[in-house]
């Protein structure tokens, strides 16, 4: 049985393949339990700043997980997550900050991003190049341990645990991740298609990933809503 186990682990490791995905995006066609993107980034170090960006298309109006990254200390370590309309919530080490009023539309790509400073312990979201209110949020905290990072499930424990009902249902691209703070310069730039330095974290033009279920990668052509934002 161990040696069973040993050789689908490799199996599992031997899916995972980097890829420039520019003008590509991961389609979640159905809503479910078990459909996701397990992204592998080739780092383990501590992290006390974080912002993670992304561009989502969906006309799902109840809650869905954008990026879920959990340790073996905590499911919630780092967890980006829209309740409802217009109503974000960042979980981060199990604490919870909720953004209220943030301009949401259907059927439209939206530009998002979450950021952390765990000196300060303030926290923020941007959609679309527009920030929410800074909230306090773990400071004096810290990313420490090898990161689980999952599209299209919220992980209730570590790489697992999935619930159908907050599962993301659309397409999702753009995903980058960067071990510091971008300034709102660099933010506004990432949201409206400038220039902006990659995920040094997770970066979408060299992207490590392994899909599992009903999950397309495909062109952002495909879709009458291509343009970024």
């Amino acid at each position: 049985m161990k040696r069973l186990v040993g050789l689908f682990a490799l199996f599992l490791l031997a899916k995972a393949e980097r890829e420039d995905l520019s003008g590509k995006m991961f389609t979640f066609p159905v809503e479910s339990k078990t459909h996701h993107v397990v992204l592998n980034p080739e780092m383990n170090k501590i992290f006390t700043t974080v912002t993670v960006c992304l561009r989502v298309f969906s006309d799902i109006s109840r809650a869905q997980s954008l990026f879920s990254l959990a340790l073996p200390s905590t499911a919630n370590a780092f967890l980006f997550f829209r309740e409802k309309q217009g109503h974000y919530i960042l979980h981060i080490l199990d604490g919870t900050a909720h953004f209220w009023g943030l301009k949401d539309e259907y059927n439209v790509w939206k530009s998002m991003c979450a950021t952390w400073d765990a000196n300060t312990g303030l926290a923020q979201i941007w959609v679309n190049g527009i920030p929410s209110s800074r909230k306090g949020l773990k400071q004096g905290g810290s990313l420490t341990g090898i990161p689980k990072i999952i599209l299209g499930q919220e992980q209730d424990s570590y790489g697992g645990r999935f619930d159908a009902a907050q599962s993301f249902v659309g397409m999702l691209t753009d995903v980058h991740m960067w071990d510091s703070v971008l300034s709102p310069d660099q933010i506004v730039y990432y949201s409206y298609g400038g220039q902006f330095k990659p995920g040094n974290v997770i970066n979408w033009n060299s992207l490590k990933f392994s899909t599992s279920g009903y999950v397309v990668v495909e062109s952002k052509e495909t879709s009458h809503g291509a343009s970024s934002v």
